[in-house]
């Protein structure tokens, strides 16, 4: 496997009239190591300029991404690709604006995603309910070959952001109007590509992610991801932010989940009545209340109890998986130490209520130091 790599990277050495090329990883402290390189003894390495390649472009900077590439000159200007087992989307209006150098190393990236892929193993189709158990067993697989897409058109997404900015046909304002959607877009992508990432983690016998984080601006970002979504249903989202600058200790996308899960469930239950949905963040005393409040179908009292039960749901079939309010409950109460308390009835809507402690927060001199 490793001369198969080395061999791929001679050939776009070949190919680049000489240049050394190098595969690199990204490790969990986001830096850029090197795996591979096709330098020769007489040739030096030269290591990868992240805030000049990755950070300029608004690449995601994904634990486990890989990225081969090559230094173009001696100005420091790099060409690089990810190394993936699926090529890239064709271009827009089939017109390619790829420079030689970027073509042949997004060809050696393909290559070498292929060569890393694992032997197809001829085995007998499982029935229907084993195969949906094999599934469930594999998350890390799963959140993989999900996650690869996602970066791949992530990657396609910011290419054309920078052609919207560059095209002078396009009035300001619309451009102005294309690249705040767009860049929702792309936030949304990026937030699917980290969590899909961390279930990786957690696969592998890896920690949660936890780190401080305000938690303001998650809910901020979450409505405002959630907002075209509900829009399209003709569902109002509203956004009520009173607390700021408060820090919580976990994993930001796991907040995120909560409230995506919160969300999604008030704007369905409100479809019937177009009632708006509205998301309240307040601090009460030592804790933080986030309320999720619809005005729909409301909840029956018998099934109030059950509705944080795995597998539990009143949707139709293939509407609903009945794991979302599970999840809920289990990140509130293990990640982040709160609680979730309920109030619904059928016709007048429901308020679910996260009440999360406030960790101690550094002083404003510590946060000056940092």
């Amino acid at each position: 496997m490793q001369e198969h790599r080395r061999e791929v990277l001679r050939e776009a050495s070949v190919a680049l009239q000489g240049r050394v090329v190098t595969l690199w990883e990204v490790s969990s402290r986001a830096e850029v190591i090197p795996v591979l390189t096709s330098a020769t003894p007489s040739q030096s390495p030269v290591r990868l300029d992240l805030d000049s390649t990755l950070h300029r472009w608004g690449a995601p900077i994904i634990q486990g991404s890989r990225w081969v590439g090559c230094l173009l000159d001696d100005a420091g200007l790099w060409c690089i690709a990810p190394v993936r087992k699926q090529p890239a989307a064709p271009p827009p209006n089939g017109v390619e604006r790829r420079s030689r150098e970027r073509i042949t190393l997004e060809l050696a990236g393909l290559c070498l995603g292929l060569v890393d892929q694992p032997p197809v193993v001829s085995r007998p189709r499982l029935p229907e309910p084993d195969a949906l158990a094999e599934l469930v067993r594999q998350p890390s697989v799963i959140a993989h070959e999900v996650a690869n897409p996602l970066t791949a058109a992530l990657a396609s997404l910011d290419l054309s952001l920078d052609l919207i900015r560059t095209t002078a046909s396009l009035t300001p304002g619309f451009r102005a109007e294309l690249l705040g959607e767009l860049a929702g877009v792309g936030e949304g992508m990026d937030q699917a590509i980290q969590f899909l990432r961390s279930i990786q983690d957690r696969a592998r016998g890896g920690l949660a992610r936890s780190e401080r984080f305000d938690a303001a601006q998650v809910v901020r970002s979450c409505v405002a991801l959630e907002r075209p979504l509900a829009g399209k249903r003709n569902i109002a989202l509203q956004g009520v932010v009173g607390a700021s600058g408060v820090f919580l200790q976990g994993d930001p996308n796991a907040l995120y989940q909560v409230l995506t899960n919160l969300i999604r469930n008030a704007v369905s239950a409100s479809r019937e009545r177009n009632s708006p949905v509205v998301v309240t963040l307040e601090q009460v005393g030592e804790a933080l209340r986030l309320v999720v409040q619809d005005h729909g179908v409301g909840i029956a009292g018998e099934h109030l109890e059950r509705i944080f039960e795995p597998g539990f749901t009143t949707k139709e079939f293939g509407s609903g998986s009945g794991t979302g309010l599970t999840v809920v409950r289990q990140i509130t109460q293990d990640m982040f130490g709160g609680a979730v308390k309920v109030d619904s009835a059928v016709g007048r809507g429901s308020t679910f209520e996260i009440t999360l402690p406030i960790p101690a927060q550094r002083t404003p001199r510590s946060r000056r130091e940092t």
